[in-house]
């Protein structure tokens, strides 16, 4: 028996969204389709019983807007008053991708020190691991560096997908937000990481599928 409810609408999605820079967009190379079908054909995504399993951490300093990144694209809400994250939160998500069915785990992860080594435990066998940082700290983005080393030591950096986030772009002025994305590709690069730049207040790109499904398939080979 079926104890688990039907696939979202918009989470079933017969092509791929349409990417936010072409060059780092996976799904425009050619082999893309062939290799994710058959590394789910040949279970190789992680699986529980024959549904697919893709795990995301999202990791970065405190308040640059995980939980609020995560809130806005599981339950499309956006709560000013939050509160801040205890050790981890966890939430899961199902798709059905080119008729491949899976389920994305999002692991939101506590940004400050005093609770490093609590979500550090869960970083281990992530398919993907997200870096957030705000676009208007500076600060923030340097952090970023530590955050991916503290979460690579739990995981092999070969075999896993980079997304440096910045988040709050509604916050930033043009001229303000055209220095900091300068530097934040730079980052990017150095990390090889695919650069997004989102708002959870506003919804720009936070809630866009395609950020989280790129998250569970094959290493980037670009990094813009």
């Amino acid at each position: 028996m079926n104890i688990l409810a039907p696939v979202r609408r918009d989470r079933v999605l017969a092509e791929l969204p349409q990417y936010l820079r072409k060059e780092a967009a996976l799904h425009v190379h050619k082999d893309f389709h062939p290799r994710v079908t058959c590394a789910c054909q040949e279970h190789r995504t992680g699986t529980v019983g024959r549904f697919k399993i893709s795990k995301v951490i999202v990791v970065g300093d405190l308040s640059v807007g995980k939980t609020c990144l995560i809130n806005r694209f599981c339950k499309d809400t956006f709560d000013k008053n939050y509160k801040a994250t205890i050790g981890v939160d966890f939430e899961m998500e199902r798709f059905e991708v080119l008729g491949i069915p899976f389920s994305l785990q999002l692991w939101d992860t506590a940004g400050q020190e005093r609770f490093k080594c609590i979500a550090s435990t869960y970083y281990r066998g992530a398919q993907a691991i997200i870096i957030v940082f705000n676009l208007n700290d500076v600060a923030s983005l340097e952090h970023t560096k530590q955050w991916l080393a503290d979460a690579l030591k739990e995981n092999d950096p070969s075999s896993v997908l980079l997304f440096l986030v910045g988040s709050k772009k509604d916050l930033s002025t043009p001229a303000q937000y055209v220095l900091m994305e300068r530097d934040a590709i730079k980052v990017a690069q150095e990390m090889k990481a695919e650069y997004w730049a989102v708002s959870s207040l506003t919804g720009i790109n936070s809630d866009d599928n395609n950020l989280y499904l790129t998250a569970s398939k094959k290493k980037p080979t670009c990094c813009l």
